[in-house]
């Protein structure tokens, strides 16, 4: 059986930047960053006080009436998550149960669903009181969690901090029948989860399917995790928008946020059979693994990031001198950005020289299982608009990064995009997109 060519025929976000695709693209091409001053919780105490934050919404306007009760059950990354499902499906004009139960044009059993998702800690008010009846002589103990502590938490707590909830919320709401899949694996989850959907439509196991990611890393436990690991920048406090700096010489590390970004895969047969409107073709994915010891960052070489190019770029069977964009995961890590850096260069060899390069953190943050969908989103409005906008905050690359960073805006046909991220617990991923004919 022939492969199935897989297209993406919508896209949906809530970002730093806004709650839609049109706010996130139309600030990145702006220059404006998302990052600001914690609000969502008191900094006191840690290092890195700054976040990127998703303006306020209300969830209610967003879930159907009738399945509204459900959502005391939805932890914030859920709700991030049905919130950009339900605009990639409206964008791509798909009837779902959950947009319009009276005029459904999709087959429930032929749409998958794939999301990546990340570690969701819980609020902190919904265990203080179990914690703090589990304390004996001032340390916590572990028998007396298990016989009164736990007693005080609500008997359907954890249903709103399983990774694969994301999925079962929104394939509840918009009755999708088909294959699903939740990927853990932290910042390439998203990346996973679409080239997962791909495959799956490529090999006829569906027409249609919902990929992408969500995670909201603004949380107190969340955060001092990235803290006491030094993957926080703790110098630029007071300037928050000229703190995550990927790739320049002056980066003192990363700032961490929430988001979430789902992308509508269809088989083209499938798309051009309803009239649907095409924003790029999916042809190449490829994943691998780092192995360095330290796993809190890549290895110096980053060979994981490298063979995830390669075998992308061979898996969409073009040259490197092919792509015209490449969106890195820079994530203003020195260390891990000079790492992918030489990735990206051993992967492209003279090309990458010549290829736009445009990290996209230093203004959306590091929004974890949600990046690479974001990546992946931006890459598709860049190829649309023929436009990739000026990277911000890299005033000079660091020694070692010979990448072509794009400073200035540029109008440019991008034929092939490339979008890449790695773990810091080793996973490594890359999709290439490819301009619609």
């Amino acid at each position: 059986m022939d492969s199935a060519r897989v297209v993406i025929t919508g896209l949906g976000a809530i970002t730093p930047l806004g709650l839609t695709v049109s706010d996130m693209w139309t600030g990145l091409c702006a220059g404006r960053v998302g990052i600001d001053e914690i609000t969502a919780f008191d900094p006191v105490g840690f290092s890195c006080k700054l976040a990127g934050q998703v303006p306020d919404y209300k969830i209610r306007e967003y879930v159907p009436k009738t399945y509204r009760k459900a959502i005391k059950l939805m932890s914030r990354d859920i709700e991030l998550a049905v919130i950009a499902a339900n605009e990639a499906l409206v964008h791509s004009g798909l009837i779902t149960k959950g947009i319009d139960p009276e005029n459904v044009n999709i087959d429930p059993e032929r749409m998958a669903i794939n999301l990546g998702a990340g570690f969701i800690s819980c609020d902190l008010v919904e265990l203080a009181p179990a914690v703090a009846a589990s304390v004996t002589d001032g340390s916590f103990d572990l028998h007396k969690w298990g016989k009164e502590g736990l007693e005080l938490v609500t008997p359907l707590w954890l249903l709103k901090y399983l990774p694969n909830m994301l999925a079962c919320h929104i394939g509840i709401i918009h009755d999708i029948q088909g294959p699903s899949n939740s990927i853990t694996c932290a910042e390439t989850s998203a990346h996973l989860a679409i080239a997962e959907a791909a495959q799956i439509i490529a090999r006829g196991g569906s027409d249609i399917a919902l990929a992408g990611g969500a995670e909201a890393k603004v949380n107190p436990m969340i955060m001092i995790r990235q803290c006491l690991l030094k993957r926080t920048t703790d110098k630029n406090n007071d300037e928050p928008a000229s703190a995550c700096r990927p790739f320049d010489a002056d980066a003192e590390g990363s700032v961490f946020g929430e988001a979430a970004g789902i992308v509508i895969l269809e088989s083209l047969e499938n798309a051009e059979g309803r009239g649907a409107k095409i924003y790029a073709e999916v042809v190449g994915t490829g994943h691998s693994n780092n192995i360095n010891p330290t796993y809190e960052h890549l290895e110096p070489d980053g060979k994981g990031i490298e063979i995830a190019i390669k075998k992308a770029i061979a898996d969409a069977q073009i040259e490197p001198g092919d792509l015209d964009l490449i969106i890195p995961h820079g994530t203003g890590i020195a260390a891990d950005d000079l790492a992918e850096a030489k990735a990206i260069q051993a992967a492209l060899g003279e090309a990458a020289a010549k290829t736009a390069v445009w990290p996209t953190k230093s203004m959306l943050s590091n929004t974890g299982a949600a990046s690479g969908a974001i990546d992946v989103i931006a890459a598709v409005c860049a190829m649309t608009d023929g436009k990739i906008p000026a990277a911000k905050n890299c005033d000079k690359k660091a020694d070692g990064c010979n990448l072509n960073i794009a400073n200035q805006p540029q109008e440019k046909n991008i034929r092939y995009a490339l979008s890449c991220s790695y773990t810091y617990g080793g996973q490594t991923a890359a999709v290439v997109l490819k301009q619609p004919f």
